[in-house]
């Protein structure tokens, strides 16, 4: 039966290319948009380079004080001192690696301006987090207490700064008019890994501002990394319980807060989110509404293309029904001709995607960023084949079967 349904299917698209053009494109302009966005979400949302402890960690990127009689707020990042007094006493937390917000100064070397992001880390920062050093070594405890200038610097910037040379590890480096001895070169991370991207690296001892400063708000945010996956949640807890102890310290703010969160909250928090709310059902329900709109739009187009198509094989349809056909047969008919157009178009959309993603990678638009169609994405881009085969073929092929056979027969 599917395999008569499938020859019938092709002569149909063959019959009328205009159709199935249009069909086709469609579609596989549609899934290519969400396959290429999808991947691009899952390299955002993925463990990936550096950070490869999600499943053991907890990100700490915000410090809200809140006025609730008068409804107004005040928001950063956090503070050393609050990780140094508050956050490094948690019995949970194996290791914590804390880096400042990048700063951004000007270098110049042979005439040519260049931009190098600086952030400001401890010492465990590099054990939390598994950074792939090509050259030397992170600098260490005893370094950072002693204040020396000491820098890891990224693949990118010893190109740009260096040159094309061997090694540089012992050279100095200038940022903000103050020089730096390498002592690592770091591979490039990913613009997407933002809390973690960085041109180079340096103590937080040698910041001009007081780390020390008695202060919740500051610079920095923080990786609590917990000893095994099962104590993140014993972790989250006992973070949660601290800050009901923490002082706001303020007498203009009456609630302070300060959210442990998993990775991916960590995310929503920062776009669509506050100290109370996390943000993810807004930010899901947001996402969620955007692919079935961008979905809907198309299916849409796809179903008046389909009605027109089927009721052009209205005398057809009466012949069929005239020698005992049944509705239920009719409409299985049409939804299998349907989802093979919708899967034609999926197989053309997953081979526009790949050249999208090829060429997005051998043009570097993103800086290290490396997009790819793994398990997830095709996953993804097989239930979006069946929502258009089922969605956009559904309602034609019910009109179909409602057609009268004298009606069906006179159209011929």
């Amino acid at each position: 039966m599917l395999k008569n349904y499938f020859k019938i299917a092709i002569v149909v698209l063959k019959r009328r290319k205009f159709f199935t053009f249009v069909s086709l494109f469609g579609i596989s302009f549609t899934l290519s948009i969400l396959m290429v966005g999808t991947a691009f979400l899952d390299k955002v949302v993925s463990p990936d380079y550096p950070d490869y402890k999600r499943d053991r960690s907890l990100y700490v990127g915000s410090m809200e004080l809140q006025n609730s009689k008068e409804g107004w707020m005040n928001r950063s990042d956090v503070s050393f001192y609050f990780f140094e007094h508050y956050v490094s006493r948690l019995k949970n937390v194996e290791k914590m690696g804390i880096s400042s917000y990048p700063k951004a100064s000007n270098a110049y070397v042979n005439n040519k301006k260049i931009v190098i992001n600086y952030k400001y880390t401890n010492a465990d920062y590099w054990r939390v987090l598994e950074y792939r050093f090509l050259e030397g070594k992170p600098y260490s405890e005893q370094q950072i207490l002693n204040r020396e200038r000491v820098a890891v610097i990224s693949l990118a910037t010893k190109k740009a700064y260096f040159g094309d040379v061997p090694s540089v590890v012992g050279q100095y480096i200038s940022a903000d008019e103050v020089n730096y001895r390498v002592i690592g070169v770091v591979a490039n991370v990913a613009k997407t890994m933002r809390n973690f991207a960085g041109d180079m690296f340096l103590p937080y001892t040698v910041s001009k501002e007081n780390y020390n400063k008695p202060d919740l708000m500051g610079p920095y945010s923080a990786v609590l990394l917990a000893r095994s996956k099962a104590d993140v949640p014993k972790m989250k807890l006992e973070f949660d319980q601290m800050m009901r102890k923490v002082p706001i310290g303020n007498k203009e703010f009456d609630r302070l807060y300060c959210n442990a969160d998993y990775f991916f909250a960590s995310i929503t928090r920062r776009i669509a989110g506050d100290g109370k709310d996390s943000g993810i059902t807004r930010a899901v329900s947001v996402l969620v509404a955007f692919v079935i709109l961008f979905l809907l739009l198309p299916t849409i187009n796809l179903v008046n293309i389909n009605i027109t198509r089927i009721m052009e094989r209205s005398s057809e349809i009466g012949v069929r029904k005239a020698f005992g056909a049944s509705s239920r047969t009719l409409v299985c008919q049409f939804i299998v001709e349907n989802m093979i157009l919708t899967f034609l178009g999926g197989l053309l959309g997953l081979l526009f995607s790949a050249l999208i993603i090829y060429f997005f990678n051998s043009w570097n638009l993103i800086d290290s960023v490396r997009l790819s169609l793994n398990f997830s994405v095709l996953m993804y881009s097989f239930l979006a084949c069946v929502f258009f085969g089922l969605i956009s073929g559904v309602y034609p092929a019910w009109r179909m079967s409602r057609l009268n056979v004298v009606k069906a027969l006179k159209a011929q």
